[in-house]
Order: structure tokens, then sequence, then C-alpha cells
């Protein structure tokens, strides 16, 4: 199993002062990704709180890889990795993170180089020099630089997880890449089964099975708005049915289209979900007790 995380984790605001004894929440974060044995996380505008140095600082000794392609001190050299090599279950992934443009209100004379560009390179590397078998991008980004990354990267990246914006969404393309989002609020852990024969683009079996529902569905639809049409006298309302009909068999053939398209032999393909994090999942008594120390329950950040 590979554990990722695409950044804005440790803080609630970008800027300092954004709540009580936000330093200590940030270290047990980062204390807890490491003990969940945690490979790498990006470096997103609410990471860099307390400036850079807190974060490199804080990781040292630790298994957890901080990644940022694209952020560099005031003489242009790079603060973090820009990737890391993982292999888990003998499929070699190479992960990169990429950080918001621009510069870092906390960290004097760090900045943001363009995303699209840094991860585009280092993606590129990750396949001519380590002959990585799947590509990762833990884009810590706004939609709106995340948007043009998502094509500017073309068919070098597999998967793209976003974290900036903190939703969940499920799996979509704007090119090649399949675009992710890790969760909200960590109110969910977001899950990616992969099979990894082939060489085409992943597909989504996900996707083929919500299509098989979708099918079924329909096609109950279908087959009511066919009686009703039976059953009406008046010509306004049977076009009107006729209309609605055409309407719903096109939509059969194309999720029965869909619902075929995954799954082939000698295709990549993938499954995507989310784990809720509810009242279900049993807390940890010490962990939680450390956490109600720095957040008490009934507390506005809580």
């Amino acid at each position: 199993m590979l554990v990722l995380d695409s950044g804005n984790a440790l803080f609630k605001s970008p800027a300092p002062g954004g709540m009580a004894r936000e330093k200590e929440r940030a270290v047990l974060l980062l204390e807890q990704m490491d003990a969940l044995g945690t490979a790498a996380m990006a470096v997103g505008a609410r990471d860099l709180t307390l400036g850079a140095g807190f974060l490199s600082q804080t990781v040292k000794g630790r298994t957890l890889k901080l990644l940022s392609a694209n952020l560099v001190d005031a003489e242009g050299k790079p603060l973090f990795a820009a990737s890391t090599v993982v292999t888990v279950g003998g499929v070699k992934f190479g992960v990169v993170g990429v950080s918001p443009s621009g510069p870092v209100s906390t960290a004097k004379g760090v900045k943001g180089l363009p995303p699209a560009k840094a991860a585009l390179s280092e993606a590129r590397r990750l396949r001519e020099k380590e002959k990585v078998d799947v590509v990762v991008v833990l884009a810590a980004l706004p939609q709106a630089e995340f948007q043009p990354l998502s094509v500017q990267v073309g068919t070098q990246v597999d998967f793209l997880l976003q974290s900036h914006e903190g939703r969940a969404f499920l799996p979509q393309r704007n090119d090649f890449a399949v675009i992710l989002g890790g969760g909200e609020r960590g109110r969910q852990v977001a899950r990616l089964e992969l099979s990894v024969e082939g060489k085409s683009p992943f597909q989504d079996l996900s996707s083929a099975e919500r299509a098989q529902q979708g099918v079924k569905l329909v096609e109950e639809n279908l087959q009511q708005a066919r009686r009703s049409l039976a059953a009406s006298k008046d010509e306004t309302v049977r076009a009107s049915w006729l209309e609605t009909i055409t309407s719903l068999e096109k939509r059969v053939q194309e999720l029965t289209l869909e619902a075929k398209l995954v799954g082939k032999a000698g295709e990549r393909t993938f499954r995507f979900s989310y784990l809720q994090l509810g009242s279900d999942v049993v807390d940890d008594p010490e962990l939680k007790r450390r956490v109600e120390r720095i957040e008490p329950p009934g507390s506005a950040s809580h």
C-alpha cells in the first residue's frame, strides 16, 4: 500500500494566528502521517503558515518526505525534493509534488515557480531516468492553476491528486491524466486500487459499474414511459412521451457503451472510492486525548 497526502493539511489558514496551539497541531499531524507510513506530502499554502524552515525541521529524521518541484528560496535553490520513487507490490511509482506559484508571504524570499512546467519536467525525468511505471502528481494548487496543469502535463502523468479546495469528487479527466480529489477537511480517506498491466490510459472500473447500474435505472424509466405512451390518447401528450422515450433510448445506448469500455484484457484500470471517517470509525483513545488537548470539544476550532 502506498500512502500519500496532497498537502494543505497542517494549518487552517495560510496566515499564522488562525487558531490557538496551531504549531502543536501541525506537529501532531506530521507525526501521525509518519506513523501511518505516509510516503510523501506535497507542500501547500496551508502547510507554509509557519514558514518552510518549520516544515523541514519538523520532518527531520522521519520517513515522510515533503515534496515541491517548484518552491525555491531567494537564491533560486529548491527548498524540498521535487519527487520520490516508491516501489509497492513490484510497481514503481514516481510521485511529484507541486505548490502554488508566486511569493510565499510567511517565508521571506521563497516563491513558487510555474507549477505545470516544473511538474512536466520532473515527470519526464521520472519516466526516462527512473523508469517508473506510474506517475502521480500531488497538486497542492488552487483550481485556477490546477486546470491548465491537468492539460499541460500530457501523457507524462497518470494521476493528479488535488488538495487546495479540500473537495471530494468523482474521478474526471481534462486530458490523459485522471483527476482525483483528496477529500473534504479530513472527513474522508481516498482509496485508489490499480491494475497496471498494459500501456493504455487508466480506465475507470467504478465508472463502468456506475454505468451498469445506470442502464438498469434508465431501462426501468423507459418501460414506464412506454406504458404511459400506450395508455395516452391525447396527441400532444403522446408527442411528449415519444420525445422522452427517444431520449431515454439514447441514454441506454450511451451507458451500455460506457459499461463496455473498460476492463478489457491488456488495459490498465483503477477503482476509486472514499472511506467516510464517521462515528463508526473508532477513535484511538490516546490520540483522541492529544487532539482534545489541542482542540477541546465544543471549541470553535474543534
